[in-house]
Order: C-alpha cells, then sequence, then structure tokens
C-alpha cells in the first residue's frame, strides 16, 4: 500500500500540477513539485544513511515533506510533541535509538545531537536543520515492518512506544478517504499537532489520498499556548479565515470554539471529525445547533488511530446515544468479550518499544462496550469506573464530559470510589469564570445526570496538562496521577450542603 500511495501523489503530479497540496504561513506547494521536494529530503537521508528520524518541527509544509521522504525510503520516523520534558525526550532518543534528528538547535542539542546541515540558518522552529547522534554503536531492536514510532503519554512519565507499519497508516487514511469523498471534502486545516497521530493521519495522509489540499498553519497561529493551553480567539479567527471543508478535534478544543462563534451558523464545513475522550450529546447538540457537521469517533494509538465512526447521512449528532462512537471502517474487525471489553482485530500495532515476542492479532482496548444496532457504544473503562459508597458504578468520563459541555468549564474530573458524593476539580474556561458561574454550570450537568452520578463538591483547578503530568497529549486524564496529587482533598472528612 506504501508503493501505490506514493505512486498516486506521482500521478497526482501530472495530473493535477497546479492544485495545492500543502501550504502554511510561508509558502504553498502544488502537486507537481510535491515529490519532488520529497525526493531532495529523502536524498539527504539516504546520503547521511539515516535509519531512525526523529521529527521535532512545528506544524508546517516541512514537517510534512519531510515525513513523506521518510516513507519513501522506509525509514523509522518518530514524530517527537513538542510538550515532551527533556527526560522523556531522552528517553525516546535512547529507547527508539534515533540517529538524526530534523529540528532546531535548543531540541537537538539537549539531546546529544551534532549539526550537520543547516538550511536556514535560522533557530525559528518551522526551519528543518538536520542533526545526527555519534556514537550510536547498535540500534534497540523494532518490530519488523516497523516505519512509525508513535509515543503516547500513557499512565506514567515513562512515554510508551507504539510500533507501526506505513500499512498500518495508510489503511486508516484510505478508510478514512473515503467517508471524506462521499461529502466532497477538497480543503483541510490540521489544527492539532502533526506529532499526534490523528492528525498526521487522517489530516494528511487522508485529504493527499484524495487530491485535496491541506492548510497547516504554525502552532502559535492556530492558539496553542505551550504544551495545553489555547487561545479559543485566536484559534477560532484562523478557522473563520480558512473556512475549511473539514477539521480533528478533540471535545475540548470543539467546547472552547464553540464559545467563539456568534449567533449565525457556521457558514462552511463538510466533516468535522472529534474524538480523542468521552464527548457529551449535550456538546454534540450545541455543535449541531451551531450548524458544525460533528461526528463522532474511536479509536486508539495500537490500532493506528481510528477504529470506528459516525458518517455523514446517518443520526444526527444530537440523536446520539451517549458514548455512540459510529460503525467500525473496513479495515477494522470490532467485537465484545463475555465481560463486555471491545476488542479490535486488523490493523493492530506490530507490538510496543522494546517488547519481544510477536506481533498481536486482537488487542483488548481495556473500553467497554455494546452495540446500539451497527454502531458501537462506549460504556466506560475497566480501570476508570468507580463504585461509590450505595454502590453504584460509575464512568467519571460520562459526568465529565457532561461539565465540559458547558461553556464556562474547560475541564474536569470527577471522583467518588467508596464515597457517600461525588467530588470534582474543574478547570474553568478563563480568568473571567467566576465561582457562581461555575456552580451555575455543575447545576445544569446535574440536571443532565441521575442522583448517584452528580457532583455535590467541586474545586477550582489549575489546568491539566502533560506538562505536569495529570493529562496526556491529546487531553486524557491521567487518573493515577491525579488521585496520588489530590489525595489529601479526596480523603478530606468534608461534607457537601444538604441541599446539593
Amino acid at each position: 500500500m506504501r508503493e501505490r500511495f506514493l505512486d498516486h501523489l506521482w500521478t497526482l503530479g501530472k495530473t493535477d500540477a497546479n492544485r495545492v497540496a500543502l501550504e502554511d504561513e510561508t509558502r504553498s506547494i502544488d502537486y507537481g513539485e510535491l515529490m519532488t521536494l520529497v525526493e531532495s529530503r529523502a536524498q539527504q537521508l539516504r546520503q547521511l544513511g539515516s535509519q531512525r528520524v526523529g521529527l521535532a518541527l512545528d506544524n508546517g509544509v516541512d514537517w510534512v515533506l519531510w515525513d513523506l521522504a521518510m516513507m519513501q525510503e522506509a525509514i523509522v520516523s518518530v514524530p517527537l510533541p513538542g510538550f515532551f520534558a527533556p527526560s522523556q525526550l531522552a528517553h525516546v532518543v535512547d529507547q527508539a535509538g534515533l540517529d538524526t534528528l530534523i529540528g532546531t538547535p535548543s531540541v537537538a542539542t539537549a539531546s546529544g545531537f551534532v549539526a550537520i546541515t543547516d538550511t536556514s540558518g535560522s533557530t525559528n522552529t518551522r526551519d528543518a536543520t538536520l542533526w545526527q547522534r555519534r556514537g550510536v554503536s547498535s540500534l534497540p531492536d523494532l518490530p519488523e515492518g516497523t516505519h512509525k514510532i508513535t509515543f503516547t503519554s500513557g499512565t506514567s512519565g515513562t512515554p510508551k512506544g507504539v510500533c507501526l507499519s506505513s500499512d498500518n497508516q495508510l489503511v486508516v487514511a484510505e478508510s478514512l478517504a473515503e467517508i471524506a469523498a462521499s461529502v466532497e471534502v477538497r480543503r483541510h486545516l490540521a489544527i492539532l499537532p502533526l506529532a499526534t497521530l490523528l492528525e498526521n493521519i487522517g489530516g494528511i495522509y487522508a485529504p493527499l489520498w484524495l487530491g485535496g489540499s491541506v492548510t497547516l498553519p504554525s502552532l502559535g497561529a492556530l492558539g496553542w499556548l505551550g504544551a495545553s493551553g489555547f487561545d479559543s480567539a485566536l484559534g477560532w479567527q484562523v478557522i473563520t479565515d480558512h473556512a475549511p471543508d473539514s477539521l480533528i478535534l478533540v471535545p475540548q478544543l470543539l467546547s472552547a470554539l464553540l464559545t467563539q462563534q456568534g449567533d449565525g451558523p457556521i457558514g462552511f464545513g463538510r466533516f468535522f471529525a472529534v474524538g480523542g475522550a468521552t464527548v457529551s450529546p449535550a456538546l454534540l447538540a450545541r455543535a449541531e445547533a451551531a450548524g458544525w457537521p460533528v461526528f463522532e469517533g474511536y479509536g486508539l494509538s495500537e490500532c493506528a488511530s481510528v477504529v470506528t465512526l459516525n458518517r455523514p447521512g446517518e443520526a444526527r449528532p444530537s440523536e446520539h446515544r451517549p458514548g455512540r462512537v459510529g460503525r467500525p471502517l473496513p479495515h477494522a474487525e470490532v467485537s465484545l468479550s463475555e465481560d463486555g471489553e471491545v476488542l479490535v482485530r486488523g490493523n493492530v500495532m506490530l507490538g510496543y518499544l522494546g517488547d519481544s515476542g510477536p506481533a498481536p492479532t486482537v488487542w483488548p482496548t481495556g473500553d467497554l462496550g455494546e452495540w446500539d444496532g451497527d454502531d458501537l457504544r462506549l460504556k466506560g473503562r475497566h480501570r476508570q469506573v468507580f463504585i461509590t459508597a450505595y454502590g453504584r458504578n460509575v464512568d467519571p468520563a460520562w459526568v465529565e464530559a457532561e461539565l465540559t459541555a458547558e461553556p464556562a468549564l474547560a475541564q474536569a474530573w470527577v471522583s467518588g470510589e467508596a464515597q457517600s458524593f461525588n467530588r470534582a476539580l474543574l478547570v474553568p474556561r478563563g480568568d473571567w469564570v467566576n465561582d457562581r458561574q461555575i456552580e451555575d454550570a455543575v447545576a445544569r450537568a446535574n440536571a443532565r445526570l441521575p442522583d448517584y452520578a452528580r457532583v455535590s463538591l467541586w474545586q477550582r483547578s489549575a489546568p491539566f496538562t502533560a506538562q505536569n503530568g495529570l493529562a496526556t497529549a491529546n487531553g486524557r486524564l491521567r487518573r493515577d496521577a491525579l488521585v496520588n496529587h489530590y489525595h489529601t482533598w479526596l480523603t478530606s472528612p468534608v461534607y457537601p450542603p444538604a441541599d446539593v
């Protein structure tokens, strides 16, 4: 499939030479020159004898050109998230055996690399600088066929490497391209970091497979503030300026951007995918009322991202039951174990970096589910469900999704294990949100929940981020870390008001 995809790009260079393939703030690349530029980068990597390359650039045209060059040469590509701490970056460099890095001096020198070429003489994060690491005598073993290692934050401070082949990624891209083609998607705007596997596959490979155009603003231009902050006003301005056909969103971004929209409908967009965390039906209903063509999906890195997805022309977002994430994509076979765990066959990863043994054929996701007709409906996770003092099972992600569907709340963490009431740490959308607004938001969310799932005690909190170790890059809460960090508050003998 890798050869078929690359041949297709070469063909588009002849049949659609003048169509824009990639653009950012500084340059625009059409299909006629795309693969020539990819080949020039591939030649540099061949000359260096690179085998495992870290890609540490900002979002932009160069990121994609280098990524495609590594795919062409079957070189192992390791996208490096900008939120990694120096200790995490050092771990990745050593564990993956990186011999080359494409990035800035600040990233490269801190990781033991020395400069080979500097294409611009600039330290701007969008200018590719090629670096090599001396003294790499032997490379750690990888599963056969590994062409990309995507690192996840996981539940500890040590990133976990998921090994994927090019075919793993392109099978998903082709499935997504078929869905996007059904609603004539031609222009995609990448707003997640390209080191995020979902944006890499769904926002780069899928649009290119369709012969579409991808716009790649820098993360700063999009409103990203460091590892986790997001200026929704700036992000909304970029989106409205470009009026894309497609976007890939996580729930937190969707909620933040909806707060920036005026009274009128959005007026553009054909397919906006949302996933990465539980999505509240109330948030989907808000998006639909505002004219957003939002479709919820489900996936995980171990299955090369997307596994199931709601499709255009099927149930309206507001008609979705909580957790309904659509039908499996054509490449994926989904089943349920006897205890309701979601199992995925087909297109499973080659293995984790550092693990020995054969590639898995079935992946136990750790998610609980049920079938809603042909659609998968998620019901929580094995480990995160807590049991109240009254013996009721509660999936905190469900409650958190209802809370963050409120415009005033950016993040929420709910806990109630063995407690007679549930507590929540709440991150307001901004400094403008006062306690009364938070109280009102909690009351509205509680009204949508059964009594055993409602929040009775809450406290304001600083954001949960990858940098402080309380969330992953895509916004998933690291629950064990939160429990440890807030243990005193969770166990303090404080009781909510009697009328709550």
